[in-house]
């Protein structure tokens, strides 16, 4: 359904890949999915085709490319598990936040002006939070967002509605910094939490050994309708 696509930076000077899925009809409305550490893989892709058959205009940046362009690993292999640690630690974050708003600019140019949810895992969680505190997009997802508890200083800027998936079990982000999580956004009236009880990190993965299938729904319906009320008009 779809393919990759060059967008510039917002400086104009280079250029960067993102696999760009549109539906059959014109799309009044965008969805940038935001990759884990195993890059813009088949999984992520698959997300991204899903949003489409939604009616959406999805878009998936490449978030490596400046150390290794289209990377696609794979998270029940562990020598790739370990390369996407080792990518992860090498990664920019704020210059990534400024590709993600390269692509949210991409994005809400192809929906015609539209609004533009982001929806991120893993790492694409943690940058779900930070692109709601620095950046325009209309709505954000982060499901098992890693290091949250420590962005929680940014909360302030937050201007639009945030949701976030917790799983319980979550073996990255540990029962301490989940307690932080919900003690700290506990007064911030454009951020909703959802616990998933006993699920682990990467529950909602498209493939592959992580996946819970009843957890997945639940928290991919709560998604689909919570960028279905923030984006539409």
């Amino acid at each position: 359904m779809g393919d990759f696509t060059s967008i510039s930076t917002l400086d104009g000077d280079r250029q960067f890949d993102a696999y760009v899925a549109k539906p059959e009809a014109e799309a009044s409305a965008a969805i940038i999915v935001i990759q884990e550490i195993f890059g813009v893989n088949e999984g992520i892709r698959a997300k991204c085709d899903s949003w489409a058959k939604a009616g959406y205009v999805a878009y998936a940046p490449d978030l490596f490319w400046r150390q290794e362009p289209h990377v696609e690993l794979d998270a029940d292999v562990p020598e790739d598990f370990q390369a996407a640690i080792g990518l992860m630690q090498k990664l920019n974050q704020d210059q990534a936040i400024r590709d993600i708003e390269a692509t949210i600019k991409a994005a809400r140019a192809a929906a015609g002006g539209g609004k533009v949810g982001l929806v991120g895992y893993c790492l694409g969680g943690r940058l779900a939070f930070m692109s709601a505190c620095r950046t325009d997009g209309d709505a954000f997802v982060g499901y098992y967002g890693v290091g949250i508890d420590g962005l929680l200083g940014e909360q302030h800027a937050i201007g639009k509605p945030v949701l976030l998936h917790v799983p319980t079990a979550d073996h990255f982000v540990l029962p301490d910094a989940q307690k932080a999580m919900h003690e700290g956004l506990a007064d911030n009236r454009h951020v909703t939490l959802h616990d998933y009880a006993g699920l682990d990190h990467g529950f909602a993965a498209e493939m592959g050994e992580r996946r819970d299938e009843a957890g997945a729904e639940l928290a991919d319906g709560r998604t689909a309708d919570f960028f279905a009320e923030h984006l539409a008009g």
